[in-house]
């Protein structure tokens, strides 16, 4: 999005989604493609309402370590099992509740 104008700043509060804000009027969008320094990867068709700029994390294998206690276990399982019901997802729902104490 360029936002050619006197005062871009003031506008850009107002915008929620956009891949990219290019204040300014000497500031072109050609300017992030080539040489501003962020991606010109950018997300289309109104996806900027949930997706960001491709970037580094793109290419990197991420994963996520989760770790409850026996404790923990007894509250979260509860809420997993009432959700994953919700759902009709037994088997999930019985996961979740064989890890609970009678």
């Amino acid at each position: 999005l360029e936002l050619s104008v006197d005062e871009p700043m003031e506008m850009a509060k107002k915008i929620r989604h956009a891949g990219a804000i290019f204040l300014g009027r000497y500031t072109p969008e050609a300017l992030g493609d080539y040489c501003a320094g962020p991606n010109h990867v950018l997300p289309t068709s109104r996806t900027a309402r949930f997706s960001s700029p491709l970037g580094v994390y793109d290419f990197q294998k991420r994963s996520s370590l989760i770790q409850v206690s026996e404790q923990g276990a007894q509250s979260l399982g509860k809420v997993a099992s009432v959700l994953a019901r919700g759902e009709s997802l037994t088997a999930h729902a019985r996961s979740a509740e064989y890890r609970l104490k009678d």
